[in-house]
């Protein structure tokens, strides 16, 4: 099941169901309204209202509840080129809810900073509250995956003592463009990622690279940290992050998860 959030014509954010036609010529991709956030704990049905695919914008498919745990060097290839190693310890940092944008909103560069960098990562969403979660039961609090952009300031990584800008500045978490729910964990270790700036392939992996994989990221943080319904994991990114423009357009795809593309701009 792919969910998303949308706005048509001046409604408030809605929740939907994404409908994928079969074939070129089965009806148009359309969207199902519900009646409820999926992720309240409230009874969910469809109001019987849908909408056609393109008629619709999609915004951020969840907004975390409190915050989003972001995991680093989770990938081998990705700590080398950023000239280290994957560390022994959990490297994790949070990005707040204020930095989520939805696909096709802009990625705006903050005054001053000139090493603007994407990572295309997995996102796991959270559906439960949760805390020590052993490894057994952690299927039981997984909701279902999107795509991230962990958008990030290098100069402002390496100069600052905490991340709190160089990573979460508004605008530098894009999510979307919906949450797949029917992902085994095992599925979900499993997916190509692909980043494109413009024409240009710049990431190309694989989930199964992840050193630390999903069972062993939220027990290992819910050790420490409650976990809220909509709340994200960042699982990492890929080798292949680098600096983009003004005016470029990053796509994220990952199998199963669409695509996610946001433009850069000037603030």
């Amino acid at each position: 099941m792919r969910i998303a959030r949308f706005a048509k014509d001046g409604m408030e954010p809605t929740y939907g169901i994404i409908e994928l036609a079969v074939d070129a010529g089965d009806h148009p991709d359309t969207i199902a309204a519900l009646t409820a956030d999926p992720l309240a704990g409230v009874p969910v049905n469809y109001t019987g209202e849908r909408f056609d695919l393109d008629e619709v914008r999609l915004l951020a498919p969840v907004i975390p509840r409190s915050k989003a745990v972001c995991i680093g060097k989770n990938y081998a290839d990705h700590a080398k080129e950023m000239g280290g190693e994957v560390p022994e310890q959990l490297l994790a940092f949070f990005k707040p809810n204020t930095s989520v944008i939805g696909p096709g909103e802009h990625v705006v560069r903050p005054a001053g900073v000139r090493e603007l960098h994407y990572e295309g990562e997995l996102a796991i969403v959270i559906g439960r509250f949760c805390k020590e979660v052993p490894a057994e039961r952690v299927k039981d609090v997984i909701f279902g995956y999107t795509i991230a952009n962990d958008v990030s300031a290098r100069e402002w990584q390496r100069g600052d003592g905490q991340w709190w800008r160089a990573k979460g500045s508004d605008t530098f978490l894009p999510l979307g463009p919906w949450i797949n729910t029917h992902l085994t964990i095992e599925e979900a270790s499993q997916l190509g990622i692909q980043t494109h700036v413009g024409d240009e392939l710049r990431q190309d992996g694989n989930t199964r690279d992840m050193v630390r994989g999903i069972v062993d990221l939220v027990v290992e943080i819910t050790k420490s940290i409650t976990l809220l319904p909509g709340d994200l994991i960042l699982t990492g990114t890929p080798a292949g992050v680098g600096a983009v423009e003004d005016g470029d357009e990053v796509s994220i795809s990952i199998d199963g998860l669409g695509t996610l593309t946001n433009k850069i701009i000037s603030e």
